[in-house]
């Protein structure tokens, strides 16, 4: 049976589903625990889970909104289990949420944007349009000031560099994408470019960075992305 994903009101969450996320990020990088995922279920609309049977391979908090007018679904928190299906249950997670994004946005192009810490969760936006940041790529200052807009969003205005799209952290444990494929080198780019994004942030401290792209109208109503 393929690996399953389910989007739902994020405040329908029970307080053993919660135990059941931060069980599954005990394994990963980001140590997200009951305490910090019960607020994200405050602060994000959407919750979605996706399972190999009844196991949970991993989850997503997000939204679907408008900013300026613009479409966007956004990715606050997520993580997706460690192992051999890591790449599967991300194309489960994603493709449940481009669904979402074209019953909420028919016909036009959505803005993606969310939080990383490694390499490796790149490949989320493998599928997707005009990535930034991105290797060898000067950014616009349209898209500068998407990354201002992301980071206000995010809780953390002022704090962006909008020409790396680094975002300093507080101290305090940060709702990033926590990813990493079951190839490591897989991706849109090669992962020693993507790398050097990341030079000079403190995980430890809550340093992350925004990246977005944008998933195109047609690709979105044909079932390409997550496919």
């Amino acid at each position: 049976m393929p690996i399953e994903g389910l989007t739902k009101d994020s405040t329908a969450l029970g307080d053993a589903e919660l135990a059941e996320m931060a069980d599954l990020c005990a394994y990963g990088s980001c140590a997200f625990d009951v305490g910090f995922l019960s607020k994200q279920r405050e602060e994000w609309v959407l919750v979605t889970q996706v399972r190999d049977n009844d196991q949970l391979m991993g989850f997503s908090f997000c939204t679907l909104e408008r900013i300026g007018g613009t479409p966007a679904l956004l990715v606050g928190v997520a993580s997706i289990a460690r192992g051999s299906q890591s790449d599967a249950a991300l194309k489960a997670l994603m493709r449940d949420q481009y669904h979402r994004a074209l019953l909420a946005f028919p016909d036009e192009d959505v803005l993606v944007g969310t939080r990383l810490q490694g390499a490796g969760a790149y490949d989320v936006f493998a599928e997707l349009e005009d990535v930034v940041p991105r290797p060898d790529h000067k950014a616009s200052g349209e898209e500068r000031a998407w990354g201002r807009r992301l980071a206000k969003r995010f809780g953390a205005e002022g704090r962006i560099d909008d020409r790396t799209f680094q975002l300093k952290g507080d101290g305090a444990m940060v709702g990033v994408l926590d990813y990493v494929s079951s190839d490591s080198g897989a991706g849109s780019s090669p992962e020693e470019e993507i790398a050097k994004l990341y030079e000079g942030l403190d995980c430890s401290m809550g340093d992350s960075l925004v990246v977005f792209g944008w998933a195109m109208a047609e690709d979105l109503a044909s079932g390409k992305l997550g496919a």
